[in-house]
């Protein structure tokens, strides 16, 4: 017997004594306390898409904004020069030099960029591999995860479409209004290119995109319409619609899309 009442209590008084009422709770308390820690975790740990839905809108907007910094950029340069840029520069042997993403850098408020290229040398040239990583925030889909260096950003390009290869055009020659062409559109991931890359896509290429494309946002893709604004279309769009869309003098009679 201790005359200490306040000492601790021997081993033995310990394996002797009766559990208090509610031990049993408190011990599941506990193991729902821990259970609630790992599912916390885990969703931590799952892609910022799909724990969500609030943060997959904000991407889009941000998507849809530099869509809108490209429009905007490409239609000072037509009014500047007298038309869009061209889909490339060449070189004096017809060779891809540079791309419409490089010549409207000035009217995206990357001057500086712009002047650290040498546009008389290829993209691809090692004079030019600092500016090749040094891409604008503007021509990245914060929805997609890029190789280094890359855009999913690409211009319709084509004898049928505001850009043409070399060619540039006037904002005249689009026959089918403004507001039924598109000209520039967001693709998979897997089709990305170097942004500054004479690189772009062809009618038959846009046309393509389907259900099982990975796009960066759900169920479709955003495009860039000669009019300056941004309209988001479903995988699903008929061909004709798109290539309707695609073309600046086909004549076509535009539905909803």
């Amino acid at each position: 017997m201790r005359n200490n009442p306040f000492d601790a209590p021997e081993a033995a008084d310990v394996a002797t004594a009766s559990p208090k009422p509610g031990g049993c709770m408190l011990r599941l308390w506990k193991l729902l306390v821990v259970v609630t820690i790992i599912l916390i975790l885990i969703l931590l740990l799952l892609p910022a898409t799909r724990r969500s839905p609030t943060r997959q809108a904000a991407r889009r907007m941000q998507c849809k904004n530099n869509l809108k910094q490209i429009g905007l950029a490409l239609h000072i340069y037509h009014d500047v020069y007298g038309s869009f840029p061209p889909a490339y520069t060449v070189d004096e042997d017809g060779r891809p030099l540079h791309s419409w993403r490089t010549l409207i850098l000035p009217y995206l408020e990357e001057a500086a960029l712009y002047n650290s290229i040498d546009l008389l040398k290829p993209w691809n040239h090692p004079d030019n591999s600092v500016a090749l990583e040094a891409m604008p925030e503007a021509y990245a889909c914060p929805s997609v995860n890029f190789d280094v260096g890359h855009t999913t950003y690409l211009a319709l390009n084509g004898p049928e479409c505001i850009f043409n290869g070399a060619t540039p055009r006037q904002l005249t020659e689009c026959q089918d209004g403004t507001p039924n062409t598109i000209a520039v559109a967001e693709f998979p991931n897997n089709q990305s290119v170097p942004w500054m890359a004479p690189q772009d896509a062809g009618i038959a290429t846009f046309i393509g995109l389907n259900d099982e494309s990975e796009t960066a946002h759900t169920g479709g893709f955003q495009v860039l319409i000669l009019d300056g604004s941004v309209h988001y279309v479903s995988n699903t769009l008929d061909v004709e619609t798109r290539k309707a869309l695609a073309t600046i003098a086909g004549a076509e009679k535009m539905g909803e899309w």
